[in-house]
């Protein structure tokens, strides 16, 4: 009981968080100018029809010199017509100054992007879970040895290089001057055969090595904090060997805490990478996420920035409620 009432809780003010930042995102874009830049071959008057039609503007009509004129629709009425055609019709509208795909579906678009980054995140989690893991429970059972030292040296090179640098690495050395890889990804959708795939390792290294350090690091802050309590020496004073007491009480204790992070991170693949899909051109969400700032299409930027938004929201949630799940002696929620 006291489970379900808090995933009700917590549910609700997923919804009214998302519901609070998507509306912030929506005014503060509504407050920038509206492009109206006519592209090479485009009828201006088909421009301003279609800014129309998509609720942003209203009372078009051609001034002198061939400029045309139009008023602002308010913004909060513009919000209530968004909302209104997303919920009816599932129409997050059409790429109106995003050249490379001027007047297609913005849903569409995004469907086509999404498995690369799907994919090379998957990748990324696969690799780095189990060898941050890995990592992380040689230096806590080994701590304080040379093999702890290592990992620890390691681990922090990891953390304090920043990720743009340690992608230029990869690149500069695997792909350019051992030539290994290629330095950008195939834009081939037959993703699971050899030659696709190897275009995109390059990516996927970059990628896991922020989750090799992270889990490395929590693994053995957790499980060297369980392997000093006192249940511990309890559990060796009953006859347990040390190894099966690692096992039966230690790991799973300390799981406790990782687990939840596991299950974020592959909830959280959706997310993709802006940084490392650009540079090892991944033609996924991340391109797309900053192209359409650069292009200032406002519909496909919203729709983009809804849907990390809620990946991230949903990551958050479902961390908290597994905490409970994986522990039954963790009440949530109890007063």
């Amino acid at each position: 009981m006291y489970m379900f009432k808090y995933v009700m809780k917590r549910l609700g003010l997923m919804v009214l968080t998302f519901f609070i930042i998507f509306t912030m995102c929506f005014v503060l874009i509504k407050l920038l100018p509206i492009p109206t830049n006519v592209l090479p071959g485009q009828d201006p008057e088909i421009v301003m029809k279609t800014l129309e039609g998509r609720g942003w503007i209203t009372n078009i009509r051609e001034g002198e010199n061939g400029v045309w004129l139009y008023d602002r629709v308010p913004i909060f009425l513009q919000y209530a017509t968004y909302i209104k055609r997303v919920v009816t019709k599932l129409d997050f509208g059409l790429i109106t100054t995003y050249g490379e795909y001027l007047h297609m579906d913005i849903w569409d678009v995004f469907k086509s992007h999404m498995p690369p980054t799907i994919l090379i995140n998957i990748c990324a989690s696969l690799i780095g879970v189990p060898i941050g893991l890995g990592f992380g429970i040689l230096a806590a059972l080994k701590k304080n040895k040379w093999q702890d030292q290592v990992i620890n040296i390691f681990i922090i090179l990891l953390i304090s290089v920043p990720g743009i640098v340690l992608a230029l690495m990869i690149q500069y050395v695997f792909c350019f001057k051992l030539g290994w890889f290629p330095l950008t990804m195939a834009t081939s959708n037959e993703y699971f055969t050899w030659p696709v795939f190897r275009t995109m390792i390059p990516a996927v290294v970059a990628l896991c090595l922020g989750s090799v350090a992270g889990y490395a690091r929590t693994t053995r802050a957790e499980l060297s904090e369980v392997l000093t309590s006192e249940f511990m020496l309890l559990a060796r004073t009953k006859g347990l060997t040390k190894k099966q007491a690692i096992f039966r009480h230690a790991m799973r204790n300390s799981m406790v805490v990782i687990f939840p992070m596991i299950l974020s991170e592959f909830i959280a693949v959706l997310h993709g990478s802006l940084i490392i899909e650009k540079m090892f051109g991944v033609n996924g969400l991340g391109g797309l996420y900053l192209n359409s700032i650069t292009f200032q299409d406002y519909d496909f930027f919203m729709m983009l920035s809804g849907f990390n938004v809620l990946i991230g929201l949903t990551a958050g949630i479902v961390t908290d409620i597994s905490y409970g799940f994986i522990d039954p002696r963790i009440r949530m929620g109890a007063k």
